[in-house]
């Protein structure tokens, strides 16, 4: 039996198929999707939520000249499916495969590549401003949901978008999970009035008419507008819209494709911006998705028929280290708090939110606000701590620098999934934050090697009287060189002599010492010291091991504080070694490799030969951590080679 969705391989098909099979190839896409993320894994819930939002879109708009912008883009499944791109979905979040975002370079039904909250409004006024100025001809559509509005770019947008004099749609796809039908029955027929180009155009001559009655006809137009206004209020739910001068239209039910082609056509006809209020079911379609829609917001592989992940579970994560102990530390000192943007769950917050509700922030997607709001508490003699992932960190660039590190004040900024992250692709690799934090003047910067050091680090920032930002990786943590425990002292970095086997003191710690000598030898040119950071400490061991097979002497250092460098342990190491080598899950520009690199031209150390081991300074597509790290030859072996090639060079 053939499907409906079979039909379906190129961008408007979908205006081929009979309204009476719409119900049908709705079933059919969810079927597809659930079955497809299943095994690649992906945003799920989220999705399913949109589907018939999605073929409304299509439906009404003609791709690729009308241009869709999809707020954050997980959810841009189904318009994938039905812009041609269904064959390729066996490919997604796979290196080189289907992204799972919108992207230009897959499809020129995807006008603009997205993967952060809150952004997809002020990019389509970017384009109906442009479509205006080059006097071309196409619909605008932005899609964004109830969470990202939340973000403050957004109302920025919205501010700004009232002041359009062409049209815009912006559909606002609110997830609740509640629809009310008498409301929503109402709304779309006062939607359809007040859309009607018609009665806009007799709106706007009787207002014309009015204003010009000397003395009487501003008084009769007030008291008409507060009028409708208090009319409005009793029975439309989106004044906050109206005021803010928007066309408001809804809510209307996100799962009957007839009224949302029946509210988009009308928008599409207001030479304005005109906001459609979708009530979507996250998860809709799929019991277990329905259930716990924030599980299958992002999954991996699963079960079909029980939902069950079927992903190994990969052990204690940094994740799970943070949550834990930062419970421990919220029993000592009982004025740490915690806040999370949105990510209670990811963020290993749950636990803190459960335990000590009245310690606990989520400030929304509103990262900027998350992070002045906790220089706020820290002013107001609070410890916060503030988790946010690496990606999303970028956005509160300025909060950090402005209103952290300029005060001076002790806010903790745990960086979770720092480094590459895989599946999600470019926008979501947390490669850029040692970039730029580390410069900040008064922001002390740590990465841990291991499990526990990072608990060590975690209890030193509680007690840190300033602004600390430790940084650590998605994943399991590394449970390696547990015998090398160094306390952790201001500014030191460890040394990790694996052929001794035993720990060594930070270096450093001798003021009077003025040399040293790691192999009890003079000054060797051939001697290599590794400055590994953080998640390439684990990576550095196995290059160590290689290299002393091969006759080479390398000794490891940990670096633990990227900001400030251990430039005391520098002076040292120059000295008695003659090749040092860096290793970060960073970008190259703007990295510790290259702060390194500053310090030996700063102090004329033209003797040592300098090798940064960073990665490339572009953004990195989706795939597994170990296919990408093989591709970037930023794995073990190809580390070594590269080390070995330049060395004997």
């Amino acid at each position: 039996m053939s499907r409906i969705l079979d039909n379906i391989n190129q961008a408007n098909d979908i205006k081929k198929i009979n309204p009476s099979d719409y119900k049908k190839l709705a079933e059919e896409i969810r079927k597809f999707l659930v079955q497809n993320i299943s095994k690649t894994g992906g945003h799920l819930a989220s999705n399913l939520g949109t589907v018939e939002l999605t073929m409304a879109l299509h439906l009404c708009m003609d791709f690729p000249k009308d241009k869709l912008v999809w707020d954050v883009g997980h959810q841009a499944y189904t318009h994938k499916l039905l812009s041609g791109r269904k064959n390729d979905f066996c490919t997604l979040r796979t290196f080189e495969g289907l992204s799972g975002f919108p992207k230009k370079k897959e499809s020129n039904c995807d006008s603009f590549d997205t993967g952060h909250s809150s952004t997809s409004i002020s990019a389509a006024m970017g384009l109906v401003k442009a479509r205006d100025l080059k006097g071309e001809n196409y619909r605008v559509t932005a899609v964004i949901g109830d969470g990202a509005l939340s973000g403050g770019l957004a109302f920025e947008a919205l501010n700004n978008a009232a002041r359009l004099n062409s049209n815009l749609m912006i559909v606002l796809n609110d997830n609740n999970m509640s629809i009310s039908e008498n409301v929503g029955g109402l709304a779309n027929y006062l939607g359809q009035l007040r859309t009607n180009v018609k009665y806009n155009k007799f709106k706007d001559s009787i207002e014309n008419a009015l204003n010009h009655i000397p003395g009487l006809g501003s008084i009769i137009m007030d008291k008409l507008r507060k009028s409708k206004d208090s009319i409005k209020r009793l029975v439309i739910p989106g004044m906050l819209f109206e005021d803010m001068g928007l066309t408001y239209i809804g809510p209307i039910d996100g799962h009957d494709i007839n009224q949302l082609i029946t509210a988009f056509s009308s928008a599409s006809k207001v030479n304005e911006a005109v906001l459609v209020h979708v009530i979507t079911k996250k998860g809709r379609g799929y019991k277990p998705a329905e259930l716990n829609p924030c599980w299958y917001h992002s999954v991996e592989s699963f079960d079909v028929k029980t939902g069950k992940n079927s992903t190994p579970k990969k052990g204690v994560t940094y994740t799970d280290v943070f949550s834990e102990t930062l419970l421990e530390l919220a029993k000592e000192n009982e004025k740490l708090v915690a806040i999370t943007a949105a990510m209670p769950s990811g963020t290993g917050l749950n636990k803190f939110m459960r335990q000590y509700p009245e310690r606990f922030f989520d400030v929304g997607i509103a990262e900027e606000h998350a992070v002045t709001y906790a220089a706020g508490l820290a002013s107001g003699g609070l410890k916060p701590f503030v988790a946010i992932y690496s990606t999303f960190l970028q956005r509160a660039y300025d909060q950090i620098l402005h209103d952290v590190c300029i005060n001076k004040l002790p806010v903790v900024l745990a960086i979770d999934r720092a480094g590459l992250v895989g599946n999600d692709g470019e926008t979501h690799q947390g490669i850029f934050d040692i970039s730029f934090l580390s410069h900040m003047p008064s922001m002390t910067m740590l990465a841990p090697k291991n499990k526990q050091e990072f608990r060590q680090m975690l209890y030193f920032a509680n007690q840190f009287d300033g602004p600390v930002a430790i940084r650590y990786p998605r994943g399991r943590v590394y449970e390696g060189l547990e015998e090398f425990q160094t306390p952790i002292e201001y500014g030191k970095s460890e040394i990790i002599n694996l052929n001794k086997r035993k720990n060594n003191d930070v270096f450093g710690t001798d003021k009077d010492q003025t040399s040293l000598d790691i192999f009890g030898k003079e000054f060797q040119p051939e001697t290599m010291v590794i400055l590994a950071v953080g998640s390439m400490v684990e990576t550095a061991v196995q290059v160590v091991k290689e290299l002393s097979n091969l006759g080479k002497q390398a000794v490891l250092v940990n670096v633990r504080f990227i900001s400030p460098m251990d430039e005391a342990l520098f002076h040292r190491l120059a000295l008695s070694t003659g090749v040092w080598i860096t290793m970060e899950e960073n970008v190259k520009t703007g990295g510790y490799g290259e702060k390194v690199a500053g310090f030996l031209m700063e102090h004329n150390y033209r003797q040592i030969r300098l090798i940064n081991i960073s990665l490339p300074d572009q953004f990195i597509e989706q795939g597994d951590v170990a296919v990408l790290k093989e591709k970037l030859q930023f794995d073990a072996a190809s580390i070594l080679k590269n080390i070995l090639a330049k060395v004997e060079s």
